[in-house]
C-alpha cells in the first residue's frame, strides 16, 4: 500500500479545485474519496475534484472516443462527488497543471463529457473554447423572455433563463431594488420548473455594457467564488435579455473571486481568466 495520494491545489478566481494527475488511468475515484479530498474542514479542500487522466483510460465511451482529438480527459467531480459535464474554470486550471508538467506547450484539447474544448494560453491565463451553447427552452424564451422562475426568498420568484453550456445554467437578473450582495445562497434557490439533474444558478447584476456582476449556487457544491460556465451563461442571458447585437461581442464578468472574460460568436462562446496553482502534497485520504 502507498503512502497516500499525490495531489495539486489550484484555482481559477478562486473557483479551487484538488487536482490530481493519473497519468497510468489507475486512480479512479470514488465518490466518497472525492467528497474526502473536497473537505474544506477534514480534507484538501475545494469546489471540487480535477482527476487529470489520459483520454484512453476513461470509463465512458463517448469520452474515449474523443482519445484521438484530445488526449487527456478532466475527469471533473463536485465536492458531493458526483460527477459533472464541464467546468470552464477547471479547463483553464488543468492546462496550466500540464504545461507545468511539460505534457502540453501553450494549447491543449481537453476531453470532457460535454465534449473536447480548446485551451490555449492568453495574456490573462488561459482561455477556452467552450463550444456551442443553446436555451434551455428557445420558444419559451423567446416568446416570454424567460422560461423559468427562480425563488431566491420565501414567496419572492424572479424570472429568469435557462441555458445549456454542456452544463445546466438558470440565470437570473435581479431588479435594482435588490442588492446583489444581501441575497442568500447558503441554500440552494429553488427553480421552477425543477431540473431533474440539478442546475446551477446564476444571480447578475448588470454594471454597464459588456459589464456586469454575478454570484452563482453550484449544484453538488453550494455558493462558489466563481464559475466559469455561469459566467458564460450570465453573459448569454444579459446579451438576449438586451436585444442580442450581431456579430461577436465581448463581456466582462465580475465574481467574488476575480474577473473573467466571455466573448460570444454566434452560437459558440469562448472563456478567459487566470489559472493558478498554489500548493503540491501528499494526502493519506486516498491510498492503494
Amino acid at each position: 500500500m502507498s503512502d497516500g495520494i499525490r495531489f495539486t491545489k489550484g484555482h481559477g478566481t478562486e473557483n479551487d479545485f484538488v487536482l490530481i494527475l493519473d497519468r497510468d488511468g489507475t486512480r479512479d475515484l470514488s465518490p466518497s474519496q472525492v467528497v474526502a479530498l473536497a473537505a474544506r474542514r477534514a480534507g484538501i479542500g475545494g469546489d471540487g475534484v480535477i482527476r487529470v487522466v489520459p483520454t484512453r483510460f476513461a470509463t465512458d465511451e463517448h469520452v474515449r472516443a474523443l482519445a484521438e482529438r484530445a488526449p487527456w480527459f478532466m475527469d471533473y467531480r463536485n465536492a458531493d462527488g458526483s460527477p459533472a459535464q464541464m467546468c470552464g474554470n477547471g479547463t483553464r486550471v488543468t492546462a496550466e497543471l500540464l504545461a507545468r508538467e511539460g505534457l502540453v506547450d501553450d494549447e491543449v484539447v481537453l476531453a470532457t463529457r460535454a465534449g473536447a474544448r480548446t485551451v490555449v494560453r492568453d495574456p490573462r491565463g488561459w482561455r477556452t473554447s467552450m463550444g456551442r451553447w443553446s436555451f434551455g427552452d428557445e420558444a419559451t424564451a423567446r416568446a416570454d423572455g424567460f422560461d423559468a422562475l427562480v425563488h431566491l426568498d420565501p414567496g419572492q420568484p424572479y424570472s429568469a433563463l435557462s441555458l445549456d453550456l454542456g452544463n445546466p445554467h438558470t440565470v437570473v437578473a435581479l431588479p435594482e431594488t435588490v442588492d446583489l450582495d444581501s441575497v442568500d445562497l447558503t441554500v440552494a434557490p429553488e427553480v421552477r420548473p425543477t431540473p431533474l439533474e440539478g442546475v446551477n444558478v446564476e444571480i447578475v447584476r448588470p454594471l454597464g455594457p459588456g459589464h456586469l456582476s454575478m454570484r452563482v449556487h453550484e449544484r453538488g457544491v453550494g455558493e462558489t467564488r466563481s464559475c466559469g460556465t455561469g459566467a458564460c451563461a450570465a453573459a448569454l442571458a444579459m446579451r438576449f435579455w438586451a436585444g442580442e447585437p450581431d456579430g461577436a461581442d465581448r463581456w466582462t464578468v465580475d465574481v467574488p473571486g476575480g474577473r473573467l472574460e466571455v466573448t460570444v460568436r454566434g452560437d459558440e462562446v469562448e472563456l478567459a481568466g487566470p489559472a493558478v496553482l498554489v500548493a503540491d502534497g501528499t494526502s493519506p485520504l486516498v491510498t492503494g
